[in-house]
């Protein structure tokens, strides 16, 4: 049977809370790991469905993989059989999508089936189609099944991007880091786990520069080494408990938080009545007046407001006094969820596929909901959270995919969560 959260609200959480290493760089450095024949280990990875799918397609391709004490992986990808991949595995996991980098630089050929994720709406992979374009590869299918050669090996060049592409980015850094030579990337996303898989590369000998901004240059090597590398904290986990504590008027210190990926999101914070101070071991969040309403929050790229953040701040705004615009321009099925808010007794409104209303502070009581994806999943924890009576979420599978134990660490700041 499915499991759900029972979760009795209107309990403010307190108390410390540790941050684990980020989901979206701990993908994509497993997928790095391809790259070199040698081991490579892996610190702090996350415990989530995610991360132990992702390890598992290696394994189907004959990667040798100790998981050793605490959260730490050791890899070992000298003997990788790209066609026997696990279809439908990658079919289920959106960032699979990143295994086209290394295996096409590595093997010459690669074909995968299309990958699944979040029903966030249509998510092209024009821009990766575009990075192996400008690399020199053919490309033979790009449909169902994402099939790609290079008889003669990618060529390093120039590679100049559609958009601010955290994937394509992070597909074009592993292409290129196996190509002996210098390429260019234009317009490449600065995320910090971007910043975190071009650190593990230079670990591997990759002489990378410019990550973190959008003009990244990167000298690749024909054979790369083995290293160790730990994951950063993860940065969306971190602002998901900063909100719980403020939307519950609470007081919470998450360790391992950093400010300098935080920045606009704390400033915001700010702006609706957070008190926030930064600490040596984190930041600590408090409630300490009246929430208001900020106007306007749109979703943006790094260092914006994550799209990933933005259900989560549609729930904080029920709360907070005014009426707050929502604008995600970049995805056009992110309010799933509104629905579900509706139903609890939220003011809110869906204006068009990428702009809703909120109108607060609105009184939410608990029902059955449904957990849609990882983020706008964590969004109806937090209005469980503050919702008066009892709340039950269905489909919390996607919650699990991204957030490590949510659920026991709520319990520990003092939330009534129940797994059934």
């Amino acid at each position: 049977m499915a499991e759900k959260f029972v979760i009795t609200g209107g309990k403010p959480l307190s108390g410390s809370v540790l941050v684990p290493g980020a989901k979206n760089a701990a993908l994509k450095l497993i997928a790095g790991c391809l790259l070199t024949p040698e081991i490579c280990v892996l610190n702090n990875l996350p415990v989530i469905s995610d991360v132990s799918k992702m390890l598992s397609i290696l394994e189907s391709m004959g990667a040798s993989i100790e998981r050793q004490g605490g959260n730490s992986v050791s890899i070992s990808c000298a003997d990788i059989k790209p066609q026997e991949i696990n279809g439908t595995l990658v079919s289920q996991l959106r960032a699979s999508v990143v295994l086209l980098g290394p295996l096409l630089a590595r093997f010459g050929e690669v074909r995968l089936p299309y990958p699944g994720g979040d029903r966030i709406g249509a998510r092209p992979l024009d821009a990766h189609m575009r990075v192996f374009e400008q690399l020199g590869a053919q490309i033979l299918s790009w449909d169902r099944i994402l099939h790609l050669r290079a008889p003669k090996g990618l060529v390093p060049g120039r590679i100049i991007l559609p958009e601010f592409s955290v994937t394509a980015t992070e597909n074009a850094l592993l292409a290129a880091a196996l190509l002996p030579g210098t390429s260019e990337i234009k317009i490449a996303a600065a995320e910090p786990h971007v910043q975190d898989l071009a650190l593990f590369l230079g670990h591997l000998g990759v002489d990378i520069t410019g990550a973190g901004t959008h003009d990244i240059i990167v000298s690749g090597k024909p054979a790369l080494s083995g290293a160790a590398h730990t994951v950063i904290p993860d940065a969306l986990d971190a602002a998901t408990f900063l909100i719980c504590a403020l939307a519950t008027r609470g007081r919470v210190l998450v360790e391992g938080a950093r400010e300098d990926h935080l920045i606009l999101v704390l400033e915001k914070l700010r702006e609706m009545g957070a008190a926030i101070s930064t600490r040596k071991e984190g930041i600590a969040v408090s409630w300490d007046k009246p929430l208001r309403a900020v106007g306007r929050l749109q979703a943006m790229p790094y260092p914006g407001i994550p799209s990933d953040l933005q259900a989560l701040f549609t729930v904080l705004a029920t709360q907070a006094s005014g009426e707050t615009q929502i604008h995600d321009p970049l995805f056009e099925g992110r309010f799933l969820y509104l629905q579900e808010l509706a139903r609890m007794g939220a003011v809110v409104e869906q204006r068009d596929s990428h702009r809703a209303m909120v109108r607060g502070p609105a009184k939410l009581s608990g029902t059955t909901i449904s957990s849609f994806d990882i983020r706008a999943g964590a969004a109806m924890v937090l209005a469980g959270l503050v919702a008066d009576g009892e709340t039950i979420i269905e489909g919390i599978e996607h919650i699990d995919r991204g957030y490590e134990d949510l659920d026991g660490r709520l319990r520990n700041l003092g939330a009534d969560i129940a797994r059934i």
